[in-house]
């Protein structure tokens, strides 16, 4: 049952807001076939199809679900002013489809909207905006299980997960749960209140925790569980199209300045400080994964690259609000030097992340959440404030892992009889013609 939407969520709207955020939302659509592209060009000939339409059907199964009961379960707390479950997430039905934020009401002459916060952004534009983060976040685990997965229980997994994992995460960074600065929160609880707030409030600006350490997780246990590819570690699989790999890095890097500068809401000043940040610091850890991979295999790879910038643009996401310009270029180095040391360490486990979610998203996600106690200009170490940010992002980062990590594992259990893996032989002759009956390239 909808809950009624209370008068003082009614105003006026910021028409330069609204369109910033407008461009923003469309900004991280975008960011969905681009990461098709990367990781399409990363799989093999045979497989490229199918890679594309993971992130495909990761965007029409996760927009439905987000729209019927997804905003509702993040954020309806927030509208509704009703309270949520034990931190965790709102109620699913409070704003079941989400018809009552398209709600108009005029006072006098003046037209009044249902507005998200003191933003005077209308509800719906932040929903849009919110959405495209929700199924970026699920595409991006496709690349962990890449090649060898039914795409039913794929699609399956995509609307549980978002369900179970995702809309709760959201709501506990940012819809006022326990991740959050409310008082109830975790960060609360380990230093006390200022106003009514958590005196240390816990910093993810634009998603670090609620989209790359748990994709980058969910990719690990689903990469766990599903097991490896036929061959792995006794043969070499190779992109097939390197520039499909820099097109996708260079859509994505495009698509990362919605992501993170209209996580400000607003056309402001502090926006384009986040642009500049964001900028700065996906540049330095291109810089920091072609140096790593200098070193030790004395070439620098356009694939190395692509992977760099895509492991700033992860690491800055959560810090991007807090940093200056010249604190994002060191986090942005160590950021792709990490993540560049981190991938070639799933040949020593005998962990098949195909392509790199675990590296790239998990382990810069981490060093960005963790990075904003050191490089924080108002509360980092490095600027001579205490550890108790520190204290905080580390802890909020492990709880995210746990989460994700625990719920991830039994979603995947749950899903067992569906049949993760294509049958062999299919997975020899390529999954594009036996998922889809299709091929990406007729060569005569």
């Amino acid at each position: 049952m909808n809950v009624a939407l209370p008068d003082e969520v009614f105003g006026t709207i910021d028409t330069g807001n609204t369109a910033w955020m407008l461009i923003s939302a469309s900004l991280v659509l975008l960011m969905t076939p681009a990461l098709a592209f990367f990781y399409g060009g990363l799989a093999r000939a045979k497989s490229v199809l199918n890679m594309m339409m993971m992130s495909f059907g990761a965007l029409g199964a996760v927009t439905v679900v987000y729209v019927l009961w997804g905003f509702s379960m993040s954020f309806g707390n927030s509208l509704t002013g009703t309270g949520d479950i034990a931190g965790l997430f709102s109620n699913p039905l409070a704003l079941f489809g989400s018809d009552q934020l398209a709600q108009t009401r005029t006072v006098g002459d003046t037209t009044e909207f249902v507005l998200w916060g003191d933003t005077h952004i209308p509800a719906t534009v932040f929903m849009a905006f919110q959405l495209t983060f929700a199924v970026l976040t699920v595409a991006l685990i496709s690349g962990a299980i890449a090649e060898r997965v039914r795409f039913a229980t794929w699609i399956v997994f995509s609307v549980v997960f978002s369900t179970v994992v995702y809309f709760p995460i959201a709501h506990m960074v940012w819809g006022g749960g326990i991740l959050s600065g409310s008082p109830d929160g975790i960060a609360a609880k380990m230093f006390g209140t200022t106003d009514g707030e958590a005196s240390v409030a816990p910093i993810d600006f634009a998603g670090g925790t609620v989209v790359h350490i748990n994709a980058g997780m969910a990719g690990l246990v689903l990469a766990l569980v599903v097991g490896q590819r036929k061959g792995f570690g006794r043969k070499i699989f190779r992109p097939h199209n390197i520039p499909f790999v820099m097109l996708g890095a260079a859509l994505l890097w495009f698509g990362w300045f919605g992501f993170n500068a209209g996580s400000e809401l607003a056309a402001d000043a502090n926006a384009g400080l986040v642009w500049l940040n964001t900028a700065a610091g996906t540049s330095a850890a291109m810089v920091g994964w072609l140096a790593i991979e200098w070193y030790r295999d004395d070439r620098p790879t356009s694939v190395g690259a692509a992977s760099g910038v895509v492991a700033g643009l992860v690491a800055i996401t959560p810090a991007c609000g807090a940093l200056t310009p010249v604190g994002s270029l060191g986090l942005g180095f160590i950021a792709g030097a990490l993540a560049a040391a981190a991938i070639g360490l799933k040949y020593r486990f005998g962990l098949d992340d195909s392509l790199d979610v675990v590296g790239v998203h998990l382990v810069a996600g981490l060093w960005g959440t963790v990075g904003v106690g050191l490089f924080a200009k108002e509360s980092g170490i490095l600027y001579g404030h205490d550890v108790k940010q520190l204290a905080v992002q580390t802890v909020i980062a492990c709880v995210a892992l746990a989460f994700t990590g625990i719920l991830t594992a039994v979603i995947a259990y749950l899903l067992k009889p569906m049949g993760w893996r294509i049958d062999p032989e299919v997975e020899q002759s390529g999954i594009d013609a036996g998922e889809h009956a299709e091929s990406a390239y007729e060569l005569a």
